[in-house]
């Protein structure tokens, strides 16, 4: 007899878990605040194009997302780009990524063009992160690289994603982002990346439907309002007026939202869950005339740019404009978070002209903006030794959302595995 299990969230974690558990006889109900499932993969329609509000890629080594595909069958509408990353600096667009790029770019002596590119080959063939868990970051790189090639090719890239926080960074969790991009190449020289046909958003269709398909549910515009414990058991949920029971709760919401829907955890618990600080983003997707570059991922490094970088996505999944998103990081609590949308619209325009010169106003066919307060937990050195369990020392109660994965970045191949491993741990 299955057991009936409520999730929260619908993001990749959330359908997951609910995945999992369909498939292993249970009675997963979903319930989503969003009208749509994806959580931070979620599609919008983009002046007539269906594209995620945030970018997303996929590397070789994701081999969570290539199995699920796989039992889908969908893996004929996975496709492998070879890509180009480029870097912004000093106002001219160069050549990134490679040996050969490193070694002919401009503005980096060649001692540390070296050490630059050791730290980097080395940090691909590392595989034991925990000697790195203690660590601060800047002071790891920094150690490597010399302060010229922190000074150039890091420095920036650390302050325009992680402001106050960036001096207090896990060298770990820095390292798995080093490694992930390094893994990527099936030679020294060429990257290669993966889109899915349709984009996320053909799995995630695809996992609903095989959740709704075996009995299970998914319920949009529900935003759970309680997490119901009495006497130190789980009872069930609050949400839309009223208690439903579950056997079992677990929830893959970004973490600060827990005090407030399971306010009656231990104390202890609770200060845990709120120590964690977050970075928000404002994501500007771009729809273009005429191309960019010719580079699906560009490093910025210009005093005028307040952003880390910009992803040229159509070079990595044909479309029939160029898209182009751009990010811009700060903590939730930085007063450039309240700015307009349209603030962050106009650097838009005013960064991408400059870096190509031959775009005029009339090929900017539309810019939106999207905005996800909790985007990216700050790691810093030891973090996983301050989160609570998964298991929380309520029976029956999960809680775990993408930081739990940890040393690894944010990704849908991790959510995924980290997901249906929790569905597998929940029901033993």
């Amino acid at each position: 007899m299955g057991q009936r299990i409520a999730i929260l969230g619908a993001g990749p974690m959330g359908l997951a878990v609910a995945y999992q558990l369909a498939r292993d006889g249970h009675h997963p109900i979903v319930f989503e605040a969003d009208d749509r499932i994806g959580g931070m993969t979620a599609v919008f329609d983009f002046s007539g194009l269906s594209i995620e509000r945030y970018y997303h890629f996929h590397c070789i080594s994701d081999h969570a997302f290539l199995m699920i595909l796989d039992e889908l069958g969908l893996a004929e509408k996975m496709h492998w780009t070879v890509t180009k990353m480029g870097y912004w600096f000093e106002g001219r667009l160069q050549p990134w990524g490679n040996p050969m790029a490193l070694l002919t770019f401009k503005g980096l002596s060649l001692i540390a063009k070296f050490r630059y590119g050791l730290h980097a080959f080395l940090s691909t063939k590392r595989n034991d992160w925990r000697p790195l868990d203690h660590v601060e970051a800047i002071g790891w790189i920094k150690r490597w690289v010399g302060k010229e090639a922190y000074e150039i090719l890091w420095r920036r890239l650390f302050d325009y994603k992680f402001y106050d926080y960036a001096d207090n960074l896990s060298a770990a969790w820095i390292w798995s982002r080093i490694r992930r991009i390094g893994r990527s190449r099936y030679s020294l020289f060429r990257e290669k990346l993966g889109y899915l046909e349709g984009g996320s958003d053909t799995l995630l269709q695809a996992m609903a439907a095989y959740i709704v398909e075996q009995g299970g549910e998914i319920r949009l515009k529900s935003p759970i309002h309680k997490v119901i414990i009495d006497g130190g058991k789980l009872i069930g949920v609050q949400v839309g007026g009223e208690s439903i029971a579950f056997d079992k709760v677990i929830s893959t919401i970004p973490l600060p939202y827990i005090p407030r829907l399971i306010p009656d955890l231990p104390v202890s618990i609770l200060e845990k869950f709120k120590a964690i600080n977050n970075v928000a983003v404002v994501c500007v997707i771009v729809k273009l005339r005429k191309a960019l570059s010719d580079n699906f991922w560009v490093n910025t490094n210009d005093p005028d740019m307040d952003i880390p970088g910009f992803v040229e996505y159509s070079n990595l999944r044909p479309l029939d404009q160029t898209i182009v998103y751009v990010p811009f990081y700060m903590p939730g609590e930085h007063p450039k978070f309240a700015e307009p949308d349209q603030v962050f619209l106009d650097k838009v325009r005013r960064y991408l002209k400059k870096i190509n010169p031959a775009l005029l106003d009339e090929d900017f066919i539309d810019l939106h903006a999207s905005r996800y307060r909790y985007a990216q937990p700050i790691c810093e050195p030891g973090y996983l030794d301050n989160l609570p369990s998964v298991a929380l020392p309520i029976e029956g109660l999960w809680v775990a959302d993408t930081s739990y994965y940890y040393p690894e970045d944010r990704g849908i191949s991790e959510s995924i595995d980290f997901g249906r491993k929790m569905a597998k741990d929940a029901v033993l």
